[in-house]
């Protein structure tokens, strides 16, 4: 894909200077909130205004945004503050609005981006118009929706391009509100190493509590910006109450990250950095080597319970391994969760190996 980087989008924007960092409440409730919130957050290193317009709630009842009729508020706060804002679009017709009151940037929601139709129908009706869009990963897990919905704006000829990570909805995401799953983000900057990415700490945790903790791992992965959710008084917020804070909030939370450096020009560290290198690679070298010759044993497991027509899974056999496995990684420091991943891709590459031995016909 052809992308502009923030820093070229004629906004003032560079995150090479410090992560880009978008702020404002979760919805424009009233003109007097979106101006105290905005201006609030404008005194403490924010770049990129923003208000939630349109809504898309879960259940019909709850609010769901003023409307086009807050466009003019965000924007005025962009003029007496001097910066960018930014909105949330889901359709064509709040394109049509947002360009009309001259929204800066756009970005594309969880719940949209999830449907190539609306994203393909928001890309047509951007066709033509030189304005940055920011993409919000899908709600669901599916890297290659998220891709595919950055490659319909950039099909149209949108190249001022950016990625949003907000986390996932899934069905045990505790203590977070949605999960970070922070190798999918990862997995995007590996494959579209052109493209840009924000984080969103207020939606993957859901509270106060933990902004702090998402934020500090966001700039931790190299991410080039962060949207944190503000609100002149979060408490009575119509939405998001709980993840949203007050500017004095934003400017503690902000003093409170540690920026990392990429990387280091110090002959010694860079010496040293490498050598530890070099024992990980030899390492997983071996690791490689341990895991070929445990698949080579399960594949003699396959053909002698072949012989002897014996079923491929014995349960009891399984919860043994697991179990015992378990708390052998935890006395060396290991975590359950990853042992436990661990162990199952391991036990499923064993069946799919030994499912070949069974099937394959004899001579």
């Amino acid at each position: 894909m052809e992308i502009v980087n923030m820093k070229d989008w004629g906004l003032g924007l560079d995150p090479s200077k410090g992560p880009i960092l978008i702020s404002g409440p979760c919805s424009a409730e009233s003109e007097q909130q979106v101006l105290e919130s905005c201006l609030g957050v404008a005194k403490h290193r924010v770049h990129i205004l923003r208000a939630g317009i349109w809504k898309p709630r879960t259940r019909p009842g709850t609010f769901e945004g003023i409307g086009a009729q807050a466009l003019p508020w965000i924007k005025r706060a962009g003029r007496e503050t001097s910066l960018p804002v930014t909105v949330e679009v889901a359709n064509a017709r709040h394109v049509y609005e947002a360009l009309k009151n001259h929204v800066d940037i756009l970005w594309i929601g969880a719940r949209t981006s999830v449907n190539p139709f609306s994203v393909q129908e928001i890309a047509d009706a951007l066709k033509g118009v030189d304005i940055p869009v920011i993409v919000k990963n899908p709600i669901n897990p599916d890297l290659a929706l998220w891709m595919g919905a950055l490659e319909r704006f950039n099909k149209v000829g949108i190249k001022k391009l950016a990625a949003l990570h907000r986390g996932f909805s899934v069905s045990n995401s505790a203590p977070y509100r949605n999960s970070p799953m922070w190798h999918i983000p990862i997995e995007l900057r590996r494959r579209l190493p052109e493209i840009e990415i924000i984080g969103d700490p207020s939606h993957i945790a859901g509270k106060r509590a933990l902004l702090r903790e998402i934020a500090q791992k966001s700039l931790d992965l190299s991410f080039d910006g962060l949207m944190i959710e503000s609100h002149i008084n979060p408490d009575v917020a119509l939405s998001d109450a709980k993840q949203q804070v007050t500017p004095d909030g934003l400017k503690e939370l902000l003093d409170s990250l540690v920026k990392k450096e990429v990387a280091s020009s110090d002959p010694l560290f860079v010496s040293n950095l490498e050598s530890l290198r070099a024992d990980i690679d030899r390492l997983d070298r071996e690791v490689i080597e341990l895991l070929s010759k445990r698949m080579e044993v399960a594949r003699q497991i396959g053909l002698y319970k072949k012989e002897n027509n014996i079923t491929i899974l014995q349960m009891s056999r399984w919860e043994e391994i697991l179990n015992n496995r378990i708390k052998e990684a935890m006395a060396h420091g290991l975590s359950e969760k990853f042992i436990t991943s661990f162990l199952q891709d391991i036990h499923n590459e064993s069946i799919h190996q030994q499912t070949a031995v069974m099937n394959k016909e004899t001579a």
